[in-house]
């Protein structure tokens, strides 16, 4: 577990890749003809991947290897520290960091303070887009 220091110390020396978990809210369904759907901006540390949707308790298989292919890319191979974060205590970013580990990433941190502890700390944010899913 990490805190705000810690994590702002390998952002800055670049020793380690961020992963976001944060859930991406769906398009509602049954929305009018003509309605304009706008997706929540999301603004997290600047660098980082964002994975959403693959910090719940369990995974379909296609959510699965998605989170592993992003990991990969990530790591470069499996090669580089992972940490974790979502919103301050999002259980999420928890849960992902026990599945990397799992899947045999190492080394793996969690940031429970997620971007709210970051941005408090009058730390940097970055628009971003979620990578593409399956």
């Amino acid at each position: 577990m990490l805190t705000t220091g810690e994590a702002e110390a390998l952002w800055r020396s670049d020793a380690a890749a961020f992963v976001d978990v944060l859930p991406q809210a769906p398009k509602p369904a049954g929305l009018p003809a003509g309605v304009v759907w706008r997706e929540k901006p999301r603004f997290d540390i600047p660098g980082s991947l964002w994975l959403p949707d693959t910090g719940y308790g369990d995974l379909a298989p296609v959510m699965l290897d998605y989170f592993r292919r992003g990991l990969d890319r990530a790591s470069s191979g499996r090669s580089r520290a992972l940490v974790f974060y979502c919103l301050e205590d999002c259980w999420m970013s928890w849960n992902a960091a026990k599945r990397a580990l799992a899947l045999g990433y190492e080394p793996v941190d969690w940031y429970p303070e997620g971007t709210d502890g970051w941005a408090a700390a009058g730390l940097p944010l970055e628009s971003r887009s979620p990578e593409p899913r399956p």
